[in-house]
């Protein structure tokens, strides 16, 4: 899961960077709005809105914004109605890509997307065409870790964990979707700094291209992950 793996730590710094530029709050309101409108108010039935809330609370979003996006979800306030939809493409090399959208004008969010990846020798693809190569995983970041080595491996094996991974400054770990939250709860128990929890598409095999089309590629990521009516971007490129 290498390649997954270092494309999760980019989405991640580019996070810190969107915040500046004030973009992830708008992301979470986006997906907050949604969760609540799908599936309720209420975080303890809706695990998409608990993560949304604990996401927005770790970007130190303000108390007010999440009610207000959670009421203008459930209909209590007015507000603009968001859909959300998975593109398929292709990015340099036939690199598979999936981009999860919440927009509230389709029409003008495809367009914008579709002229992103024809410039930068990607394109977009009929419905089907990518999906069957990723399933859907559970994803935690713990960081800052202080514990032994190997009391970090036996921790995350035994609550379960399909996979991990080291990374520069921590661990990520896949779970089975329906596992996320138990597994962050019991992560949390054992004092483990989690930095991110989230429904991830994996990729089954992971394409290798040379370094000159690494640096292509994750350009390309980027500016898809920076567009402000895209909520995830997932990849099966192999960077070592």
């Amino acid at each position: 899961m290498a390649g997954h793996s270092k494309w999760a730590n980019i989405k991640h710094r580019k996070g810190a960077q969107d915040a500046k530029k004030g973009k992830v709050f708008t992301k979470i309101i986006k997906e907050i709005t949604v969760a609540a409108r799908l599936n309720g108010g209420d975080q303890e039935s809706n695990p998409r809105l608990r993560r949304a809330v604990l996401n927005a609370r770790s970007n130190n979003m303000p108390q007010s914004n999440i009610i207000r996006a959670i009421k203008k979800g459930t209909g209590e306030l007015e507000g603009i109605n968001y859909e959300e939809y998975i593109y398929e493409g292709y990015g340099p090399c036939g690199v598979a890509i999936i981009i999860e959208v919440i927009t509230d004008n389709k029409n003008r969010t495809v367009s914008e997307l579709r002229y992103i990846l024809n410039k930068n020798n990607g394109s977009l693809s009929e419905p089907g065409s990518v999906l069957w190569m990723f399933e859907k995983k559970g994803e935690i970041i713990i960081e800052n870790i202080d514990n032994d080595e190997n009391q970090i491996i036996s921790d995350i094996i035994d609550c379960g964990a399909d996979d991990f991974k080291k990374t520069d400054s921590g661990y990520i770990i896949l779970t089975n979707q329906n596992n996320l939250s138990s597994i962050r709860s019991h992560l949390q128990k054992l004092n483990y700094s989690i930095s991110s929890f989230s429904i991830a598409m994996v990729p089954k095999s992971k394409q290798t291209v040379s370094i000159e089309d690494q640096t292509s590629i994750i350009q390309l990521l980027e500016l898809i992950n920076n567009h402000e009516d895209v909520n995830q971007v997932f990849s099966n490129i192999l960077i070592e």
